[in-house]
């Protein structure tokens, strides 16, 4: 079966000469349907970059990124721009929910700038918040919301065009305990729900939601750790944080 995604050989270098730095270092990856795998390693070793690099925001500077076994990595940014409203969720670490937007309009806007007819788009939207559990918060500003509702924001807002790969760069980084176990929860059910994903993060707690997780030190893939069920994993971790 044809990976949903695949890297080979993919680089990232900044500088030149012996100021050169390789944030990203001949990383070869393949993520089938339905598989979350978290890529985990300590500040500095690129594992942000190469989610960006997987999601167009930043450009290789050699290799070959595949989606769906179409090669995408010499795409134009209109084009890398179009494919992103089509088929890759983002969520990130800092939100970034439009202040002036209400939760609904949040996370309706990708599907209505996709071209989707706005009663649609916001039938979508109050269906992705009520699956998140925030019905009660849809009219509400990202000024009102707790930290760990404006990432449950963040995540209905990154599934609103019904994305074949969501990428999630530090998801609980900017949150509480209690608020990444909200969203911990989340990422939980979006795996076992077939959803392909993944996540960037050096907490160990959001990589056990993996089937697998991939080492990373100085650009380079370095080690790979199959967990088998992570969402069973995670029951005790959420009762470890419960208790506390």
């Amino acid at each position: 079966m044809t990976p949903v995604l695949a890297t080979r050989a993919l680089s990232r270098t900044y500088g030149a000469g012996s100021a050169l730095v390789r944030a990203v270092d001949g990383v070869d990856l393949e993520i089938g349907r339905g598989e979350a795998v978290s890529v985990m390693g300590p500040s500095g070793c690129g594992k942000s970059t190469l989610l960006y690099l997987l999601g167009g925001l930043e450009r290789a500077s050699a290799g070959e990124i595949l989606l769906g076994g179409e090669r995408v990595d010499r795409l134009s940014q209109t084009r890398w721009a179009r494919l992103r409203r089509q088929v890759i969720g983002f969520v990130f670490q800092a939100f970034h929910l439009i202040e002036e937007l209400s939760a609904v309009e949040n996370v309706e806007l990708p599907a209505l700038l996709a071209g989707t007819a706005p009663a649609a788009a916001r039938r979508r939207a109050l269906d992705l918040l009520a699956r998140v559990g925030l019905a009660d918060r849809s009219r509400h500003l990202p000024s009102a919301l707790s930290g760990g509702q404006k990432q449950r924001v963040a995540v209905a807002r990154a599934l609103a065009n019904e994305p074949l790969l969501v990428l999630a760069d530090e998801p609980t980084g900017n949150l509480d305990s209690a608020a990444a176990v909200e969203v911990l929860r989340l990422f939980a059910e979006l795996r076992q729900a077939g959803q392909t994903l993944v996540l960037v993060t050096h907490d160990s707690r959001v990589a056990a939601v993996g089937d697998r997780i991939l080492g990373m030190r100085d650009g380079s893939i370095v080690d790979e750790t199959r967990l088998g069920d992570g969402g069973a994993r995670l029951d005790g971790v959420f009762g470890l944080e419960e208790r506390s």
